[in-house]
């Protein structure tokens, strides 16, 4: 019997670790292929906040049409559940222009939102998060951490021990609902994105090389004033405090403790790469979990990543005509 039915409409999921080049290529895709750009990124949402989140310049966002960067305030949150509804809304969009959606990001629990859908997760509560934040004071993220591991190991397993957004997240869904955020999250709701997905997955094939690659970029951040930026958003915002889901991205937390005297330059550089390392380590165990990966090495020189890419896009093109 014939399929009458249409071929679902193309989308790119770019994907993998900071500093694997993810912009780049997405603007060079832009020039072979009519896409618009969707940030899948926590942190570019968030005005104001440009060189400690390698924000796209505004060159760069006027070459090609991008979405979700600097849509809310820092001392506002954005959750997955958010980005996913705003993410539907824009591929459709898109689609419907006649155009490609591309979504571009390190985030990697918002891919996984969009694809998998959420579970009916609890709001946040702030009683339970400020004692979650007095036993942190107390005893160390790693402690909380090390609690987590007993009550929901799956979830423990995957965030490193500094991990304090995240693992406060995990522990205050369990003491609300007395079960594992893990498996709450395994019982979501599963509603299929309406789009035919080319996932590819940007990875290192020596590690070390993209921990040059972070190292150097952070002190570029540096150098081109990642400290006055931060002093910045104190001036504009002075509700601003590390509690908040912006503070707590990378650089912007190291730069913040500072600026309030608590480490020196080195401190402040040590801390910071050691830090965007950890993001990398982290984002790359999402990717492994992930299926259906086009894997490309982001260490390839010259045009050599983007002509992967684009034949991984041929041939899924020529497969659904």
């Amino acid at each position: 019997m014939t399929d009458t039915l249409a071929p679902l409409p193309p989308a790119i999921l770019l994907m993998g670790p900071t500093a694997s080049g993810k912009t780049a290529l997405a603007l060079a895709l832009a020039r072979h292929i009519p896409v618009e750009i969707i940030s899948v990124d926590s942190a570019l949402v968030y005005r104001g906040m440009d060189i400690g989140a390698a924000k796209p310049s505004a060159a760069e966002q006027v070459q090609v049409p991008h979405h979700l960067i600097d849509i809310i305030d820092p001392p506002h949150a954005y959750s997955a559940a958010q980005f996913t509804q705003d993410a539907r809304l824009l591929m459709a969009e898109i689609t419907a222009r006649g155009r490609v959606p591309l979504l571009a990001g390190g985030t990697m629990l918002y891919f996984k939102a969009l694809q998998d859908g959420l579970s009916d997760l609890p709001a946040a509560n702030p009683a339970v998060r400020a004692e979650l934040d007095q036993l942190a004071a107390e005893h160390g993220w790693p402690a909380l951490h090390a609690e987590l591991a007993r009550i929901d190991p799956a979830t423990a397993a995957r965030l490193a021990p500094n991990d304090a957004q995240r693992i406060q997240r995990a522990l205050e869904i369990h003491r609300l609902t007395g079960q594992p955020m893990s498996a709450l999250i395994a019982e979501r709701p599963h509603d299929p994105l309406p789009w035919r997905l080319l996932k590819i997955a940007l990875l290192p094939s020596e590690r070390s090389v993209l921990h040059q690659r972070i190292a150097t970029r952070f002190t570029q951040m540096l150098d081109a004033g990642l400290l006055d930026e931060v002093r910045a958003l104190r001036a504009a915002w002075p509700e601003l405090h590390l509690g908040l889901p912006s503070m707590r991205c990378v650089g912007y937390r190291q730069a913040w403790h500072y600026l309030d005297g608590d480490i020196d330059r080195q401190q402040l550089i040590d801390q910071g790469i050691a830090a965007t390392r950890q993001l990398a380590k982290r984002q790359l165990t999402w990717l492994r979990g992930m299926e259906g990966l086009v894997e490309v090495d982001c260490l390839l020189e010259g045009e050599a990543v983007l002509e992967r890419v684009l034949g991984a896009w041929k041939m899924a093109a020529e497969k659904n005509v």
